[in-house]
């Protein structure tokens, strides 16, 4: 079923596109394309963003698992190391923490009107990737592969049926945005 959607490239990007301005819609709704909403998760006051993102999470985990075992979908985990999800983590922080944006909620809020995002957001994505970009080669030559670990999923490396793992993923982090509603965060 899925493979066909391999071969085509045309109907890859109309249902890309559709799925973003989807997405982007659902984050504008749950108003973490707002400035002011991403601040204070940041200053622990506003738990919206970890709400949206722990049921995001949730969802992929259970719809993933569920496409696996119905033989519809392949999972194709991409490898992985400390250097580069370092080296990822301190791009995507610095831009976070110099604007309040991350890469989704700056496209939700360009298309939300916020002139911030359009000069701040993009520019310093253009910018950012741009750099990246110019130093990959060194980057990738010294750190990127530091501490390399594969392409290895957590079921793998406990050696479990994936839903031993999500199952009780699922149920605590709902737990988790059970327990952020009722203390009113």
């Amino acid at each position: 079923m899925l493979t066909d959607l391999h071969s085509k490239k045309k109907l890859q990007l109309t249902l890309g596109l559709i799925v973003g301005i989807v997405f982007g819609f659902l984050i504008q709704k749950g108003g973490v394309t707002r400035y002011d909403v991403i601040l204070g998760q940041l200053l622990l006051m506003d738990f919206t963003v970890v709400k949206i993102m722990l049921s995001a999470v949730i969802t992929g985990m259970i719809g993933v698992n569920l496409l696996v075992s119905l033989g519809v979908a392949q999972l194709h985990p991409k490898p992985g190391s400390v250097g580069s999800s370092v080296i990822g983590g301190l791009i995507f922080g610095v831009g976070f923490a110099i604007l309040g944006y991350c890469p989704g909620t700056v496209g939700g809020a360009v298309g939300h009107g916020y002139l911030d995002a359009l000069f701040g957001g993009v520019v310093g994505i253009l910018i950012g990737s741009g750099l990246f970009a110019a130093l990959y080669p060194r980057l990738e030559a010294r750190v990127l592969h530091k501490g390399d670990f594969g392409e290895i999923t957590l079921p793998q490396v406990l050696k479990v049926n994936p839903w031993a793992v999500v199952l009780p993923a699922v149920v605590m982090l709902a737990g988790f945005i059970f327990v952020l509603e009722k203390i009113g965060l």
